[in-house]
């Protein structure tokens, strides 16, 4: 008996295997014709309608087309490239010779990095450097005098939120309430809002308090486990989860050392997010993670981005549309590739400045997480999504947090809390409210299907093939969530949601609407047959 089953499940393996084979040929195809589709209706549109559109500039790849320059974000990065590349390679200079020749630790490197991130700064906000310093004194020293006591959190939590509110509530504040003899100081604000800016000194700041306040408490991190997984760990190296649970000695949490993490220059503006404790680790020991030809190599990829969101804005004008409103005239369709479209857009935005102040961290041997680890073409669910987007906010949001109030056995309350705190963290306003009150909406019934296929386990291949089915199901379900909860977030607003609706319940939207699923299934089980061949690679 126990050799003809064995010889039943082998059978039954080979045919699954033959099925995924012809399964994944089918899958391949219909995801080539689908972006020609997409590729060719494109083009179609912006060359009808390029006339209607503002935000267009003259372009310079391709001879004839205009570029699509109607994101204020990507407008003003695009254009300081050249002024932010001389300065973060001035600093590296200075900072890596001081290095070498000084042979400087942590205290100095602290200093001559702080040095340089204030004359940065100066530049960036001029007399508003003022108001960073004098906040993040005052957090500093709430820090050291209340860290060992079990109100802490409390303390550091309600003043950090408390200037994150009134820093966007009256706009980075005016030297003339102070009186009339300071308001001349007013007309040095410099080139760049520095309430923008610190919202990411927000995130430090209580980085900082909480990796102090928990210097003598027992880590809930297992290293021997991790040390078991994780490959850089097992090549001799330090990867970064490791530097960021590594409590560090309490002389690393010197006044210095803190401001310089605050207003490191390469990561000021827009990050990506590391803790204090990785930070002040590389300080001491600079990376070994990434190679001076792996960093190459990034810089190499960071240029090719460029190069493809330059061909993608010069001849698709999806960001034009959504900001022009003009698809709102448009069949739906249409607006779903205009949909399809600015999300990518917004990703491959992100990927670019996110990378780029990244490469400069790790030339100066700082490593920062990756905010971009995977293409936003390549998730199914709602928490891999939110893993592999803003991926550094994510692992600060675990660390600070999600674990704190409670983690995984209070998951299904803490997304609330979670996702308000990253609306609010955002900008003060109503629809990043809608957008994180629809995320936690779509990310319930998730959860309990999570907790429900755990518990699953299929008893025969036909098991198997029906789980796997209703994964892809859930996934195309999934996907259309994602996209109507980041449109309604970053793009329409909470006043676009009965348009977006309307224009996809109705007789002509609904057999797209099915289409749409149909792809977005497709696009699921295309990710499953990537994430098997990916655990089958050695």
């Amino acid at each position: 008996m126990g050799t003809s089953a064995m010889n039943k499940d082998n059978l039954n393996g080979s045919k699954i295997a033959q099925w995924k084979q012809k399964e994944l040929f089918f899958l391949v195809a219909y995801a080539f014709v689908f972006y020609i589709i997409i590729i060719v209706r494109s083009l179609q549109l912006s060359r009808d309608h390029y006339s209607k559109l503002y935000g267009l500039r003259q372009g310079w790849l391709i001879p004839n087309y205009l570029n699509d320059m109607s994101d204020a974000q990507w407008r003003n990065f695009r254009g300081n490239i050249p002024v932010l590349t001389l300065v973060f390679g001035i600093f590296t200079l200075v900072a890596n010779l001081t290095r070498a020749f000084l042979n400087l630790k942590v205290g100095g490197m602290s200093i001559v990095w702080l040095l340089f991130s204030l004359a940065y700064l100066v530049y960036l906000h001029g007399a508003c450097v003022i108001f960073i310093l004098s906040i993040a004194t005052v957090n500093y020293l709430l820090v050291k005098i209340f860290a060992r006591k079990m109100y802490f959190p409390l303390v550091i939590w309600n003043y950090n939120l408390f200037f994150l509110l009134c820093n966007r509530i009256y706009e980075g504040y005016s030297f003339s309430i102070f009186g009339e003899q300071w308001k001349i100081l007013d007309g040095y604000r410099g080139s760049f809002r520095w309430h923008i800016c610190f919202n990411f000194v927000v995130l430090r700041m209580i980085s900082f308090g909480f990796d102090y306040h928990w210097t003598n408490e027992d880590s809930h991190f297992d290293h021997e486990k991790h040390y078991q997984r994780c490959h850089i760990c097992k090549s001799g190296k330090s990867c970064y989860q490791i530097l960021q649970e590594r409590s560090l000695q309490s002389d690393k949490f010197r006044y210095s050392t803190y401001l310089c993490y605050l207003v490191y220059a390469p990561l000021y503006i827009a990050g990506p997010v590391l803790s204090f404790n990785a930070f002040a680790s590389q300080l001491d020991a600079p990376q070994n993670t990434y190679s001076v030809r792996n960093v190459i190599c990034y810089g190499f990829r960071w240029i090719l981005s460029l190069l493809l969101m330059e061909l993608m804005t010069h001849v698709f004008y999806y960001n034009a549309f959504a900001i022009s409103g003009l698809w709102k005239q448009f069949s739906p369709l249409d607006v779903f590739i205009i949909g399809y479209g600015v999300l990518n857009f917004m990703w491959l935005k992100f990927l670019l400045i996110w990378r780029f102040f990244r490469f400069w961290s790790l030339i100066n041997g700082i490593e920062a997480p990756e905010n971009m680890p995977k293409c936003i073409n390549n998730c199914h669910n709602l928490e891999g999504f939110w893993k592999n987007w803003h991926a550094s906010f994510n692992k600060w949001l675990v660390r600070y947090m999600y674990i704190p109030l409670g983690g995984s056995q209070k998951k299904l309350l803490n997304v609330w809390v979670i996702f308000t705190f990253v609306a609010v963290w955002h900008d003060l306003e109503w629809k990043l409210l809608s957008w994180a009150w629809l995320t936690c909406i779509f990310f319930i019934p998730e959860l309990v299907l999570k907790s429900a296929s755990k518990a699953f386990k299929a008893k025969s291949a036909f098991g198997e093939f029906i789980f796997r089915e209703l994964s892809a199901v859930a996934g195309a379900v999934t996907i259309t969530c994602l996209m109507v909860a980041n449109l309604v977030g970053f793009v329409i607003g909470p006043s676009g949601i009965n348009w977006l609706l309307s224009s996809f319940i109705n007789k002509e939207g609904l057999p797209v609407l099915g289409g749409l699923l149909m792809t977005f299934y497709v696009g699921t089980k295309l990710m499953f047959h990537i994430n098997e061949a990916k655990q089958m690679s050695p």
